[in-house]
């Protein structure tokens, strides 16, 4: 097993992430198995209980598990499924050994950081290395491990630690650490000294970096890569720099134009590794595919517009998944995605009093959106709003794709103006609702106290009902009976309404196992207007879009018929 460490300096949010998931993907266009381990220093034992504004989303495993977003990033470029226990966090590590030492495992030993914490980190993330991860079911042979954070925070210190050993544990030549700086301009002038001073940090702290990867607005010039290479004692071969481009998709290719696979290989050894010529054949495969998809997006000029219209429009990472699947999807229909973000307050009443132009504006974006999308989000702050561009979807018939609290926005709509049921509402946001005439509806079997992972989570299968074959939705599934998406929540489609929504033309064309819980639903005689309970954001892949999302993107674009009949709409995105 080889292991590639990509830890940060400077700043944190400076790129590791995306770092991590080109190397690894680079990896694997060379014919290797990948996998993925993301430490996050804080004490929370997973990202369930953050608010999005907070850390951005909480991204949802087919285990169910809640976790760091970079694990998303992960499955989506490497097409690979991890577990909960590949994010390890502070929380974890730390409970970890709490139940040990009560139990007595340490044999009343005096139980401390060093090394009880250390060795728990360094055999977690052996064990989970070895977890198989793609179609093959076999063993990883490349892990990719990200540290969170900025190297000499307080929090991170057992984790840097823990590396520091972890090196000679598994041998220096199957270790290679990636340090990802920033190289700041001030007034023109490339600035060295604050990536000059991480390295310093990170040697003090005992590790010391293969590769040096710096962040810039702009082209590094050879003299400020001769500089950093020569202060920060590495060659010029070992500083690559990564500067901004016009998608992250684009950072893969800009590093093996550095040649810094080259280097890895020889730093781990691994020339002389015989790879199978299937492997090397599915290696080149995606290397050519992802070669096209860059090429081909760089040369679209038409646009799409879609209107996210959210409640953590603050912080766009909180729907980082969901951007990135809009993304994957205009892509594969040849369109510049232009996303108008819309605070759903905006749209409501109740603001124009207050902000008259923030509504005028959020209107405008609403009017002038080629589709609309109103994602997932707890609480009742900006409900009404969504409500209304809902409506606004409904009987304009522009493109509409609800996730998750979107489909319940969906079907409170419909009920208070369609069925006239115009005090009709969520539990969620009135526990005092009449239940005969509430929209939506406790889920009974979901723990109502505690939040940490108690609601319905992970891969679960949605069956399609007879008599759906009409549906837009089912078709860019290819027609399956079933599918398996990723779920998160709380609440549910009260039961006691379905048959009065239905009769006005709004079908649930995807239930259940039990086939009592409500999972997709779609408009009869609509461009496109479809919900889904689940989140199919969580499995959208750079190569294999999520399919709900591909037909908002091309619904919008005009062309969903084009992508319903097209041959590559089965080409998956397996490597």
């Amino acid at each position: 097993m080889k292991y590639v460490v990509v830890s940060g300096g400077v700043i944190s949010g400076i790129g590791k992430g995306v770092l991590a998931s080109s190397t690894g993907l680079l990896f694997k266009t060379l014919g290797f198995r990948v996998t993925s381990i993301k430490i996050d220093p804080y004490m929370n034992i997973d990202a369930g209980t953050m608010s999005p504004l907070e850390h951005g989303e909480c991204f949802v495993l087919n285990d169910g598990g809640e976790v760091d977003l970079d694990l998303g990033n992960y499955e989506r470029y490497l097409n690979i499924t991890l577990t909960r226990d590949h994010n390890i966090t502070t929380g974890k590590i730390y409970s970890h050994v709490i139940e040990k030492e009560r139990k007595g495992d340490y044999l009343g030993k005096t139980v401390q950081v060093v090394p009880h914490i250390t060795n728990a980190i360094q055999e977690w993330i052996e064990r989970v290395a070895r977890i198989p991860v793609d179609e093959s079911g076999l063993e990883p042979e490349i892990c990719i491990i990200e540290l969170g954070g900025t190297v000499g925070d307080i929090e991170s210190a057992p984790f840097v630690e823990a590396l520091r050993q972890f090196q000679f544990r598994v041998g220096v030549e199957n270790f290679s650490l990636i340090h990802v700086s920033l190289v700041l301009v001030i007034h023109g002038e490339q600035k060295t000294k604050p990536t000059q001073a991480a390295i310093k940090d990170l040697r003090s702290l005992g590790l010391t970096p293969d590769l040096i990867a710096c962040r810039c607005q702009e082209e590094l010039e050879a003299s400020t890569v001769e500089k950093i290479g020569m202060f920060c004692h590495v060659g010029p071969n070992q500083v690559v720099a990564i500067h901004d481009v016009s998608s992250t998709y684009h950072v893969p290719l800009l590093l093996k134009e550095q040649k810094m696979m080259k280097y890895l290989c020889k730093k781990l050894e691994l020339d002389g590794n015989k790879l199978s010529q299937s492997a090397l054949d599915k290696g080149e495969n995606l290397l050519s595919r992802w070669r096209s998809l860059t090429a081909n997006h760089d040369k679209s000029y038409e646009t799409v517009t879609i209107a996210l219209v959210g409640k953590y429009t603050n912080l766009k990472d909180s729907y980082l998944s969901v951007i990135k699947s809009l993304e994957h999807s205009s892509m594969r229909c040849n369109r510049k995605l232009n996303i108008e973000w819309v605070e759903s307050t905006n749209l409501e009443e109740s603001i124009k009093d207050t902000n008259l132009a923030e509504y005028h504006k959020a209107w405008h974006h609403i009017c002038q959106a080629d589709g609309i999308l109103v994602p997932g989000g707890f609480g009742t702050r900006g409900i009404e709003g969504m409500i209304a561009a809902a409506k606004y979807a409904r009987e304009n018939d522009v493109p509409y794709l609800g996730v998750c609290l979107g489909l319940q926005i969906a079907v409170i709509e419909f009920v208070r103006n369609v069925l006239g049921y115009t005090n009709s509402t969520s539990m969620e946001f009135d526990s005092n609702a009449d239940e005969e005439i509430a929209s939506v509806v406790y889920m009974p079997d979901v723990d109502q106290i505690k939040l940490g992972g108690t609601m319905r989570l992970g891969c679960h299968s949605t069956k399609f009902v007879e008599n759906s074959q009409w549906s837009k939705l089912r078709k860019l599934y290819g027609n399956p009976s079933s599918v398996l998406e990723r779920h998160r929540h709380r609440y549910e489609v009260n039961p006691k309404l379905i048959d009065q929504i239905e009769s006005k033309g709004l079908k649930f064309i995807g239930k259940d196992d039990s086939e009592k819980r409500m999972e997709v639903l779609e408009l009869e005689n609509h461009k496109f207007f479809c919900g889904t309970q689940y989140h199919p954001e969580y499995i959208s892949k750079v190569l294999d879009p999520s399919r709900p999302f591909l037909g908002l993107v091309a619904a919008s674009a005009g062309i969903l018929d084009d992508v319903l009949a097209r041959d590559d709409l089965d080409v998956k995105g397996d490597f």
